[in-house]
């Protein structure tokens, strides 16, 4: 197994950690990625929720959480090693969160739940590379020809998300049915084609990154034998000992089955994939008070929404569990112990 090129660094394994907020991929779980041969990714989703400010100067907050969690990540990981954030696009203030990892020298940034149209355009000047999310060969096209049209610039990496993941997903509700599901492997097969080409004609190496409801080491080769670079995992690392999320949250993880598993109807107007508990099924009936907007999600109606997804996701990450959205990935039935980030690099690569 070959690692993934960063710009001058090189993972040692081909294994990115998935991004997950709030607050459950932060400087412990990317540190310790990072530390161990993989690409730790830090989520900036409302990242400064544990700041004095939160509740009265959300982005401020935010701003500063970004500085400290990296700087964090970086003395577990090393400076050798390959740190990354994932943001998304819907974030009201995503040019602001952008330009605040830059500025803090973030190797990677990974970008979904939206178009980062405008993404090269902020990191101007940085050794900061650059991954958009991609469900569809038609998405990966659309951004492709827009960066290069507008920026000459050619995405440093492409990470595909497939309808297995966990969270928001790129994907219409209808296209999650079963019967009308799309494959992860023929999206991949797909995409690798494609950028063949554009690597041609503008010589460079655009490494693909597969996601979503990749498991274990026969997985990984899968995906590698199909011209990927290598595969993001995110569920995984949830019920590992240094993931920041509480206790309580790597139980709901460890405690849950596949009949728990659900796509839900997100207040930001997104389908997501969750564990189907008490709080989700009560607010299907009735809509719960929003006391307070924190202004994080551009497609949130605050007048309409049953409940607020920052609220509900500090919950779950704090451990409160009653009051709580818990997203997760397909796979999330079949965890059953915690280990440690070393136990499970090693199981990956090592099979």
């Amino acid at each position: 197994m070959e690692g993934i090129k960063v710009g001058n660094k090189q993972s040692k394994y081909p294994i990115i950690q998935g991004g997950m907020g709030v607050g459950v991929s932060l400087h412990k779980l990317a540190g310790a990625v990072s530390k161990e041969g993989g690409i730790g990714i830090i989520s900036t989703a409302n990242i400064g929720y544990q700041e004095e400010d939160f509740n009265t100067n959300p982005l401020k907050a935010n701003l500063r959480a970004i500085g400290k969690e990296i700087k964090m990540a970086r003395k577990i990981a090393g400076e050798d090693k390959i740190l990354g954030v994932n943001i998304m696009v819907a974030l009201n203030n995503y040019k602001e969160i952008v330009k605040e990892c830059v500025k803090n020298k973030i190797d990677l940034i990974i970008s979904g739940a939206g178009i980062p149209k405008e993404l090269p355009e902020y990191i101007k000047n940085s050794k900061t590379k650059i991954a958009p999310i991609v469900s569809s060969l038609r998405c990966c096209k659309l951004i492709v020809k827009h960066w290069i049209k507008k920026y000459n610039y050619t995405p440093d990496m492409i990470v595909i998300e497939g309808p297995e993941a966990g969270g928001h997903l790129g994907f219409k509700r209808e296209e999650l049915e079963e019967s009308k599901k799309p494959k992860l492997e023929e999206i991949t097969k797909e995409i690798v084609a494609y950028l063949k080409e554009i690597e041609i004609e503008r010589g460079k190496e655009i490494p693909v990154i597969a996601a979503g409801g990749i498991w274990d080491n026969q997985d990984i080769q899968k995906f590698l034998s199909l011209g990927a670079s290598g595969v993001q995992m995110a569920t995984r690392f949830v019920t590992t000992y240094e993931c920041d999320a509480s206790e309580e949250f790597k139980k709901a993880y460890l405690n849950a089955n596949t009949q728990d598993i659900k796509i839900i109807n997100s207040p930001v107007g997104m389908p997501g994939r969750a564990i189907y508990n008490e709080f989700i099924q009560q607010n299907e009936k009735e809509k719960c008070k929003i006391e307070k907007c924190y202004g994080c999600i551009k497609t949130c109606h605050v007048v309409d929404a049953p409940y607020c997804i920052t609220k509900a996701l500090i919950n779950a990450v704090r451990g409160n569990m009653e009051k709580a959205l818990i997203f997760c990935g397909s796979n999330v039935g079949k965890v059953n112990k915690l280990v440690s980030v070393h136990e499970l690099m090693q199981e990956l690569v090592m099979g």
